[in-house]
């Protein structure tokens, strides 16, 4: 059962059980296995790369100056780790339909 517009953690472990024929539950600890293991190592620092589908990246943005837009009013910007997706050539033309 596809969510309309939006890929949930249900409908991954709904593909496994499927296709790989395994129980509900354990597709279920299954994805959750592989979210939780992503998660801890992006908290660690570590860039998480999936082959075929994108590398997920950290960036550590140094301190800049930002403006209040409503003010005008210079503001320091601290300094923060972000994330960021790059999307596999190979996801690219999945998508774009190529």
């Amino acid at each position: 059962m596809r969510s309309v517009g939006t890929l949930t953690r249900a409908d991954l472990a709904d593909t496994v059980h499927h296709k790989v024929g395994l129980s509900r539950a354990d597709s279920l600890t299954m994805v959750e296995s592989i979210l939780r293991l992503m998660c801890e190592s992006m908290s660690k620092g570590e860039n998480v790369k999936i082959s075929g589908f994108g590398t997920f990246l950290l960036r550590d943005k140094g301190e800049r100056i930002g403006r209040n837009p409503k003010t005008g009013i210079e503001v320091p910007i601290t300094p923060r780790r972000v994330l960021t997706f790059r999307a596999s050539q190979m996801l690219k033309d999945r998508v774009s339909g190529s």
